[in-house]
């Protein structure tokens, strides 16, 4: 069975589920290694689980509804939400974390509403988001990149901390967490927000070591690897352009206000675009052709949306990321963006009259 996505008969531009999919995992492989590099074998460790997972939910709930699974579980989109949902997930999280995530996703999400092309949500972010509101405290704890970790962690002792919560050593999570000085550190993102809580200003903030040179140390890396990716898919005409470049300019475009309104309690632009999960959501989630507007009007409201909450959640809410909530609140708007940007149809005038 083949799937193709295209808006006919404007969009002259089909790609076939399976090469489609098989591309997107291709172009997350940059971002996933620098992953790797920074945090280690877990987050490896966690895609494996999260695609195996997400394969059996497919094929269970395939069988339940009496579908062929052989020609619907080939399309690579089961594998693809569960590359992104253990991209997503701390490297040490328990395993049973990424098992629920993975089977709330596909059975869920998705199958519930029909399968591939009737899920209104994004599968990933919404399995992502439950298990951040569920299990809050295994899923904000990541490590520090492995220069800052005060105990090295290798592949096995990575893969027993993640089904047994413990090292061969007896290390914890928590004292895992630790960086070499003895401190537990958290992410960029969640750092910064903690520390404007606290009464300082951006800069006295910026001194903690978890900020690196840059703007997040190691995370500025996995961004810019997930950046190479979308820029990948985009010269492969995989995704839209209107997207990616729409989200980004929206953020500039937002935290440059925040910046002239806040200057001491507002991070620059470049903060945000490279830290936490931005570019992962500008090309690899926000681009979803299932979940996101259809129109091309549409497209460029529905990031700009995105971009608008994410600002708006990492400066106010309780979550520091705030691209999978972003996400989902923008897919409820969906159906509203489309009505409104529908093109006109040929042959017809504004009002719909021949």
């Amino acid at each position: 069975m083949a799937f193709w996505i295209a808006s006919s008969p404007h969009n002259h531009i089909q790609a076939q589920t399976p090469k489609l999919m098989r591309l997107v995992l291709l172009a997350t492989l940059p971002g996933v290694l620098a992953q790797w590099y920074f945090f280690g074998w877990g987050n490896l460790i966690q895609i494996g689980l999260a695609v195996l997972f997400c394969v059996l939910a497919e094929i269970t709930f395939l069988a339940i509804r009496d579908k062929n699974i052989k020609a619907q579980i080939s399309d690579y989109s089961a594998v693809l939400t569960g590359v992104l949902i253990g991209i997503s997930i701390p490297s040490f999280a328990p395993w049973w974390i990424t098992a629920i995530g993975s089977l709330f996703a596909i059975g869920v999400v998705k199958q519930l509403y029909g399968g591939l092309g009737y899920n209104i949500f994004n599968p990933a972010m919404a399995g992502y988001v439950l298990l951040l509101v569920s299990f809050p405290v295994q899923m904000t704890s990541w490590a520090p990149v492995n220069d800052l970790i005060a105990q090295p962690v290798d592949f096995l002792n990575t893969l027993w901390l993640i089904f047994t919560g413990f090292t061969w050593d007896g290390f914890s999570v928590e004292q895992i967490r630790m960086n070499i000085d003895g401190i537990t550190m958290a992410t960029p993102l969640d750092t910064l927000k903690t520390d404007i809580s606290r009464g300082l200003t951006v800069e006295e903030s910026f001194v903690n070591p978890v900020f690196g040179q840059f703007f997040s140390h190691g995370w500025e890396w996995i961004n810019l690897g997930f950046l190479l990716g979308g820029l990948y898919l985009i010269f492969k005409k995989a995704i839209d352009w209107r997207l990616p470049v729409s989200f980004l300019a929206g953020m500039l475009l937002f935290t440059f206000i925040g910046y002239v309104l806040s200057p001491d309690s507002s991070a620059s632009t470049m903060f945000h675009w490279f830290s936490g999960g931005t570019m992962l959501g500008a090309f690899f989630i926000i681009t979803d052709p299932v979940s996101g507007s259809t129109t091309q009007k549409g497209r460029i409201i529905f990031a700009l949306l995105i971009a608008f909450l994410v600002v708006i959640i990492r400066s106010f809410g309780g979550y520091p990321d705030a691209i999978a909530f972003a996400v989902l609140l923008a897919n409820m708007a969906v159906p509203l963006i489309d009505q409104y940007t529908r093109p006109r149809t040929y042959g017809h005038n504004q009002g719909g009259k021949s």
